[in-house]
C-alpha cells in the first residue's frame, strides 16, 4: 500500500493525495452477496432532515459481510480481496470447504490462496478467528465479539487492532484502539492480526469536489447564520454566538447524554481519558 501525491499543476493537487491500493486483486464484486443500498440524503421517513449536510454521492451497492465467521472447523480459502465503498477495510472472499463463498473483513497481510479457519483451538496465525482464551498474550486482534455469538464489534474499521494483555479468570483484558483497557468474556471470537488498508488515514482529501463524490454536503457553522437558523446565530461582526449547542439547543460541550452505561462500565479496567 502506498500513498500517491501529484505535481501541484492546480491548487488542488498540491495537497490531494490517493491510495495505492496494492493488496485489492479486482473490481468486480461477487454479486450473489450484493444487495441494494438506497441513500436517505439525512432524512427520516417523514421526509425530515435528522442528519445534516448529508445527499448526493455515488451510488454504492452493499457487501453482504460476515461478521461472525461462525462456519466452525470448516476450512476457507481466501479468493479475492476487494475494495468495499461502505468501510474503510478491505473485505476478502473466502470459499468454503463445503462450496459456500463468503465476505469476510480483511486483515493487513492477507493474501489470495491462503487459508483461514474459524475454530476455538486453531493456530494463531493472521486471518484465522479463535476464542478469546485460547489467544497467546502481546497478540494483535481486530473484529472483536463483545457478547458470545453476536459477531464482531470492536477494531473493525481500517489499520486498527486490539492487543491482548491479560486473562483474568473468566475474562481476558484488551487494550482497545482508545487506550483503553476493557474485560471481554473469554468465549467470544476475534481474527488475529490488524485491519488492513492501514495508510486510510493518511489520505488528504484535498477538494470540495471528492467529498461530495462521498455523499457530504457542505458544512457551515451555527454562528455564521442569522438567529432564526441557529441559536448561536446573528450578532453584529462576528460574535462567537454564547454557549456552544446544537440548533435544537442542546448544549454542546459538556452535556452528558450517554445512557445505560452501568452494565458495560463494569467491565472498564483502565479508562482511556485519565
Amino acid at each position: 500500500m502506498a500513498i500517491k501525491t501529484f505535481k501541484p499543476t492546480t491548487p488542488t493537487l498540491r495537497y490531494k493525495s490517493v491510495l495505492v491500493n496494492e493488496q485489492v486483486t479486482t473490481d468486480k464484486p461477487y454479486k450473489p452477496l450484493l444487495v441494494s443500498k438506497s441513500s436517505t440524503g439525512g432524512r427520516n421517513n417523514e421526509g425530515r432532515t435528522t442528519s445534516r449536510f448529508r445527499g448526493g454521492g455515488h451510488k454504492r451497492k452493499y457487501r453482504l459481510v460476515d461478521f461472525k465467521q461462525n462456519k466452525f472447523d470448516i476450512p476457507g480459502v481466501v479468493e479475492t480481496i476487494e475494495y468495499d465503498p461502505n468501510r474503510t477495510a478491505n473485505i476478502a472472499l473466502v470459499k468454503y470447504a463445503d462450496g459456500e463463498r463468503r465476505y469476510v473483513l480483511a486483515t493487513a497481510n492477507m493474501a489470495v490462496g491462503q487459508k483461514i479457519i474459524t475454530s476455538e483451538n486453531a493456530e494463531p496465525t493472521e486471518g484465522n478467528r479463535i476464542l478469546l482464551r485460547n489467544i497467546p498474550l502481546g497478540y494483535d486482534v481486530c473484529n472483536l465479539e463483545m457478547k458470545i455469538g453476536k459477531g464482531g464489534q470492536i477494531a473493525k474499521s481500517a489499520g486498527s487492532f486490539a492487543k491482548i494483555i491479560a486473562k483474568d479468570g473468566k475474562y481476558v483484558q484488551v487494550k482497545l484502539p482508545s487506550s483503553e483497557i476493557r474485560k471481554f468474556p473469554e468465549g467470544v471470537f476475534a481474527t488475529i492480526g490488524q485491519m488492513s488498508n492501514i495508510e486510510h488515514q493518511n489520505v488528504v482529501i484535498g477538494s470540495a469536489g471528492r467529498m461530495r463524490h462521498k455523499g457530504r454536503r457542505p458544512h457551515n457553522r451555527g454562528v455564521s447564520m442569522n438567529p432564526v437558523d441557529h441559536p448561536m446565530g446573528g450578532g453584529e461582526g462576528k460574535a462567537s454566538g454564547g454557549q456552544p449547542r446544537s440548533p435544537w439547543g442542546q448544549k454542546a460541550k459538556g452535556l452528558k447524554t450517554r445512557k445505560g452505561k452501568s452494565e458495560s462500565d463494569k467491565y472498564i479496567v483502565s479508562r482511556r481519558k485519565k
